[in-house]
């Protein structure tokens, strides 16, 4: 089993950058998948899931209206669109599967993690 997050980088505020995480050894329509962040200094948390039922997302209020989480279950990968990134956006940011939407990164409802990829938005 394992999760690959891809799609970090280098962006300035108000820019855009789309996430990729690639599954494998399990289905992503088969598992909750939520991504996190976790910034300098801060603990990790919940931003957004794609729940496995239905497709249907939650989204943490920091990121509403601006980051949207998909899934393309033919190639097996969810993805984060961000939009109108600012400076606190900057943070590592993982892809996780769960047997249910949750936002608290120590939960027992999550079952797999990727190692995570870098974004950092410059002012």
């Amino acid at each position: 089993v394992q999760l690959v997050e891809s799609g970090g980088g280098l962006v300035q505020a108000g820019g855009s950058l789309r996430l990729s995480c690639s599954a494998s050894g399990f289905t992503v329509d088969s598992y909750t998948m939520i991504w996190f962040r976790q910034a300098p200094g801060k603990n990790r948390e919940g931003i957004a899931c794609i729940n496995r039922a239905d497709g249907s997302t939650n989204y943490a209020e920091s990121v509403k209206g601006r980051f949207t989480a998909s899934r393309d279950n033919a190639k097996n990968t969810v993805y984060l669109q961000m939009n109108s990134l600012n400076y606190e956006d900057t943070a590592v940011y993982y892809c996780a599967a769960a047997v249910q939407c949750t936002f608290y990164s120590g939960s027992t409802l999550l079952s797999y993690w990727g190692l995570g990829t870098r974004v950092t938005v410059s002012s």
